[in-house]
């Protein structure tokens, strides 16, 4: 597929009190955007193309942005198929549900859950560069084919769609970890972590949701 020119570059990275978002922001403006954080609905309201970096748990992420009133806000935001990246945690919230925290919903773009790591031997977390393995339909969000990236996660989604997946990432078994479905997608390693390759897959990532 091809990439459009990114409109504006303006884009909403949502804040909700969890981690220190500083490294996303430097990244995002590296790849050309400029950065606003949003704490409320309010700030949401104005915002275009919507960030949803993400540390710690599940649930706790869940409660977080249910705490700044950003929750319902944000599921129909996706719902309504606006332009949407999730990074890491706001990868995988995207998800119906999390095994980390029973009972929780997610914002269910994509049925299923996130589930633990379980292959005997793996070191949990799984932290440090890992290489990608990117759908050939999709490798023009690669500039030059498969990649790595920095990962630091113990979940991750158990499945998806093969039309809404981009890349898959090897550790105990292959599992999503980029996906686009509309004008919404997210990966679940960290680009803002990855030098050159991160920026540019945040760059063509912003002009693909911008253009659908």
């Amino acid at each position: 597929m091809g990439f459009g020119k990114i409109h504006a570059m303006n884009v909403s990275m949502i804040d909700y009190g969890r981690g220190n978002l500083r490294s996303v922001e430097r990244a995002l403006e590296s790849s050309g955007a400029t950065v606003t954080r949003v704490e409320d609905p309010a700030g949401l309201e104005k915002a275009e193309t919507v960030i949803l970096p993400g540390v710690g748990s599940f649930g706790d992420a869940v409660e977080g942005l249910k705490q700044r009133k950003l929750w319902e806000p944000l599921r129909e935001w996706v719902k309504a198929d606006r332009p949407f990246l999730g990074i890491c945690l706001g990868y995988q919230l995207l998800w119906e549900e999390g095994e980390e925290a029973p009972g929780v919903k997610g914002l269910g773009l994509f049925s299923g859950r996130v589930a633990k790591f379980e292959a005997k031997g793996l070191k949990i977390p799984l932290i440090g560069w890992s290489q990608v393995r990117v759908q050939e339909t999709k490798r023009s969000y690669f500039e030059g084919g498969d990649r790595f990236f920095y990962h630091v996660h113990s979940y991750r989604p158990e499945s998806v769609p093969a039309e809404y997946l981009i890349c898959e990432t090897e550790y105990g078994g292959w599992f999503p970890s980029g996906v686009k479905k509309g004008k919404v997608a997210g990966f679940q390693f960290h680009p803002e972590k990855s030098q050159e390759a991160g920026i540019s897959l945040l760059k063509k990532s912003l002009s693909a949701i911008q253009s659908g």
